[in-house]
């Protein structure tokens, strides 16, 4: 298991006192004696504290993401990702990629050229399961994102946002100079018309310009793009997409599949995505 994050080690700091880390024995251990042990399904935990997360993804949330990305469903918006991170950086040249509440690792796995480097970060153990396994050269990270990253300075070429939390300061520090983040969010148009049948969680329409408003300190915008798609979905995939995001968080699975029921099986589901592209700039 220690294969898995052999990659990424080196890129690595030790949570308590920002040294290096060198893997061993199932752990990792820093110069100070600080040790973390690598689970045997292959991810890293340098979550510290005594406090238990409160947002972490559920097994059954992992799962219903799990089953909602496989299937295809946002692939244009995969391919989409792809394509941003390969034209980044030198032809050809490798890049480290982190993409910060990864999940269960599927877009870091998509964008990944020959020779890049993935590390996935995430709060959930139940997600990074899954992480470890997505790609030969992911490593998966338990962290909290909102605090300060296990992550050397400046070691990151690219680093994704995929409808995850944004810790702008954090993110400059990782981030080589000139480095690339890529913010995806959602648009208030996304999931239509799942949103109001469902009374899942809708999209503001200053969401985009709070985003860049929040990390304007550390990174200037390059440019951004929207990308959409019209999905097929039948009970069972809306069922998956309405579990997999926040708003499983404030809804009863019980009564949720009751009004699936009503819907047309399959019916036209919205995919409406905002890219966001920002340059480093501190």
């Amino acid at each position: 298991m220690d294969g898995v994050l052999a990659d990424v080690i080196e890129h690595l700091a030790c949570p308590v006192c920002r040294g290096d880390l060198v893997l061993g024995g199932g752990a990792a251990r820093c110069a100070q004696g600080h040790a973390f042990d690598v689970a045997r399904q292959g991810y890293l935990s340098l979550l510290t504290g005594s406090g238990v997360p409160g947002t972490a993804d559920t097994p059954a949330m992992v799962a219903a993401r799990d089953a909602f990305l496989g299937a295809g469903h946002f692939a244009p918006l995969s391919g989409r990702l792809r394509e941003l991170v390969a034209g980044i950086g030198d032809t050809g040249g490798a890049k480290v990629v982190l993409d910060a509440g990864a999940g269960t690792g599927h877009y870091l796995a998509a964008v990944l050229g020959p020779g890049d480097t993935g590390i996935a970060l995430d709060i959930s153990k139940h997600a990074l399961r899954r992480a470890a396994r997505a790609h030969p050269r992911v490593g998966a990270v338990v962290t909290d994102v909102w605090r300060p990253l296990p992550v050397k300075d400046g070691r990151v070429d690219v680093l994704l946002d995929v409808f995850a939390p944004r810790n702008g300061p954090e993110f400059a520090r990782v981030l080589r100079p000139g480095g690339t983040l890529i913010v995806v969010t959602p648009t208030p148009a996304h999931l239509a018309p799942l949103v109001g049948a469902l009374g899942l969680l809708s999209v503001d329409e200053s969401k985009g310009r709070r985003v860049e408003e929040a990390l304007g300190g550390h990174f200037a915008g390059t440019g951004h793009l929207i990308e959409e798609a019209e999905m097929r979905l039948d009970h069972r995939a809306v069922e998956a997409v309405a579990g997999m995001g926040p708003s499983a968080w404030h809804t009863d699975p019980a009564a949720l599949r009751k009004e699936i029921s009503h819907l047309a099986d399959p019916m036209a589901v919205k995919m409406s995505c905002r890219i966001s592209l920002f340059r480093k700039i501190t």
